[in-house]
């Protein structure tokens, strides 16, 4: 398990390279070039220049998250090829620049949704919260406040001059029902699969979050059968899954343990976090904890590293501490994150670990560093 840290870019973030060098077992930053919107053109010189930057601090560049899919991919307008052959290219140049995994979302309108940025929690710090009766009110009131708390980062997914079109994007996916919108991402997929083989980029699909349909919106990805579906429709090792424990975790009917073990050969990116749900089904991100929230991450690591797996992984939201959420994108501190890290990779050495000590008892031959 590759261990990497998502990071919004310089001036884009409040954490710096410099900082995230100093969280052990960080290999590797999750990036991508925020100002761009959904359709623009990925300039090769801009791509360049922000893996050059990262890759001078000793990070892997190999994972690249929100290259966002114009709506009229997703709504299926006569004009999505025109985007998808934009796609395409961006493909190409992260190829170039040594990406191997693309995560993306197919989520009409809405990206990530929470009714609370900032919501209180017993030890004092505060975190991202959902509120299921809120999601019946306006929908232009949630994304004005999520806009706002955002304050001057960007939030992918929730661009102002797109969601400044709120009204229109409702009417242009009025018609579209779940089956429109799983053949309009097949059509995708399949669009892009013999470029991803020709460069050797991975899709990553990122389940919808939370788990169910919003504002009378389709949501394609959000449970085993769902993802199964699509993997099985797509069939092609270069159409893979992100792993996300916190989406699929919002529902407490997913199986978490078992979508791992189905799926293993075609994760290839894993967001670990927790989410605490209450009995009228709100939930709250809280610490990775076992016993903090409703996701069993120490489980969910064990799974992984019993299925050999070798792909990305990182810790993903956390609380926001120590009042950072004032100058913190919400989601996005440095100190609950970075203690993910260490409780995720705290149980992953527990497990090499014992599988070393294991072995000795067997009187398997142990080379350090061989292969």
């Amino acid at each position: 398990m590759k261990m990497t840290w998502r990071w919004y870019g310089e001036g884009n973030d409040n954490i710096t390279l410099d900082q995230i060098r100093q969280i052990p077992g960080v290999s590797g930053i999750v990036w991508s070039l925020h100002h761009k919107t959904a359709g623009e053109v990925w300039e090769e010189n801009e791509i360049l220049a922000e893996a050059e930057q990262i890759k001078a601090k000793g990070f892997s560049v190999a994972v690249v998250e929100s290259v966002n899919v114009h709506d009229d991919i997703k709504i299926g307008l006569p004009s999505r090829d025109h985007y998808i052959e934009i796609y395409a290219d961006t493909i190409r140049k992260l190829a170039a620049v040594g990406v191997e995994v693309v995560c993306y979302n197919f989520m009409p309108i809405f990206d990530w949704t929470r009714t609370n940025l900032y919501y209180p929690l017993p030890d004092g710090s505060n975190a991202l919260f959902y509120e299921k009766a809120s999601i019946a009110a306006d929908p232009h009131e949630m994304a004005e406040m999520i806009i706002r708390g955002g304050g001057d980062f960007t939030i992918p997914g929730w661009e102002p001059d797109r969601l400044s079109r709120l009204d229109e994007l409702f009417a242009a996916y009025a018609d579209v029902t779940e089956e429109k919108l799983f053949d309009n991402l097949v059509y995708f997929l399949q669009k892009l699969m013999p470029i991803c083989e020709e460069c050797g980029i991975k899709m990553a699909i990122h389940p919808d979050d939370p788990a169910w349909p919003i504002f009378g919106l389709p949501r394609i990805v959000r449970s085993r059968d769902t993802i199964r579906r699509l993997l099985n429709a797509v069939d092609n090792p270069h159409n893979g899954l992100t792993f996300c424990s916190g989406s699929l975790g919002t529902n407490p009917h997913n199986d978490l343990p078992a979508i791992l073990r189905e799926f293993k050969d075609r994760i290839y990116f894993a967001h670990l976090r927790n989410v605490k749900i209450f009995d009228n089904g709100d939930f709250v991100e809280v610490s990775h904890k076992l016993g903090d929230g409703n996701v069993n991450l120490p489980e969910l690591v064990r799974v992984l590293h019993e299925n050999g797996y070798e792909g990305y992984a990182r810790p993903d939201h956390g609380r926001h501490l120590w009042g950072e959420e004032a100058r913190c994108r919400p989601g996005y501190g440095l100190y609950d994150r970075a203690f993910g890290v260490m409780y995720l990779l705290g149980v992953w050495d527990g497990l090499e670990n014992a599988k070393r000590q294991a072995m000795q008892t067997r009187g398997g031959e142990i080379r350090v560093g061989a292969e």
